[in-house]
């Protein structure tokens, strides 16, 4: 089961007096990072988000943010005695140097201005209290991520097996053909060597013909290589197949032991025909590696 590194997935929860609202963001990464923004006063449920994000994805740039907000109550708020105090101060010292009638400043007035009122952040053990409502909105929204994650992860899956079926039977033209090499040069090389010792009246003996074909044959000699790569489609598929989570870094390493086989192939093999196909495997595998890159 193939996850894709970028999703979104949001949710809601409310129970009385609180309303929770997060939002996740995942992008692709090599490794986990985490990025946490939660309303003022509820800092220490972030060690508590963490765990649980990192309980369920494995890899990816991951961003979440929770809103929590409560129906204000009066002990929500408190009144700065001592910056309402110094209001006072100020406005009967200014009264005084302008030599104003001395009448009280209001004190409904006093509490409108900046400081005097002021908002009581949660304490820690009212974030505690809030935990379950955020933590049931945090399931949820990654919840819903996984399913947009997954969604991708499916499309990705059946390009990545068109693009390995490919390859494959491109590996198995070259199968086909590399039998054909040795005697195709065998066939050249002695044509050219009986021009080239015409003129000399040199007789080519056929061993000498023989031992050179067969050095030739030891130095482009594919079959392992071409064993080794079908095994790599193989594992790569059982991958694709495979219920696990957490396939980016199987594939990863399977598409560079890939690449490995291929470019063997490509430098051994000299012909021609076999050359054109690895050129497709290889650009096969390239579009693999791509798309690998944003696979949990």
């Amino acid at each position: 089961m193939l996850l894709s590194m970028t999703g979104f997935g949001d949710a809601r929860s409310q129970r009385e007096g609180l309303a929770v609202s997060v939002e996740l963001r995942t992008v692709n990464s090599r490794y986990l990072k985490l990025s946490t923004r939660v309303t003022e006063g509820y800092g220490s449920v972030e060690p508590l988000v963490e765990s649980i994000v990192r309980s369920r994805i494995r890899r990816g740039t991951v961003q979440v943010s929770i809103r929590v907000s409560r129906v204000r109550s009066p002990e929500d708020f408190r009144i700065n005695e001592q910056v309402l105090n110094r209001y006072r101060q100020q406005i009967e010292a200014v009264r005084r140097a302008w030599q104003m009638p001395d009448h009280s400043v209001a004190l409904e007035h006093l509490l409108q201005l900046p400081g005097v009122v002021e908002e009581v952040e949660p304490t820690g053990s009212a974030a505690a209290g809030d935990w379950p409502a955020i933590r049931e909105a945090l399931e949820a929204a990654i919840d819903a991520m996984d399913r947009m994650r997954l969604q991708e992860g499916q499309a990705m899956a059946a390009d990545l097996r068109a693009n390995c079926d490919l390859a494959a039977g491109c590996l198995a033209e070259i199968e086909r053909r590399a039998p054909l090499v040795q005697e195709s040069y065998r066939a050249r090389l002695e044509e050219r060597l009986r021009k080239a010792l015409a003129d000399f009246q040199v007789t080519l003996e056929p061993a000498d013909l023989l031992r050179e074909v067969s050095l030739f044959g030891e130095r482009s000699d594919i079959s392992e290589e071409v064993v080794r790569l079908r095994s790599h489609f193989g594992q790569f598929g059982e991958v694709l197949a495979s219920p696990d989570d957490g396939s980016g870094r199987k594939l990863e390493f399977l598409t560079q032991e890939m690449f490995r086989e291929a470019n063997t192939i490509g430098s051994k093999a000299n012909d021609v025909e076999i050359a054109r196909h690895v050129i497709e495997i290889k650009a096969a595998i390239e579009r693999v590696r791509e798309m690998i890159q944003n696979i949990e």
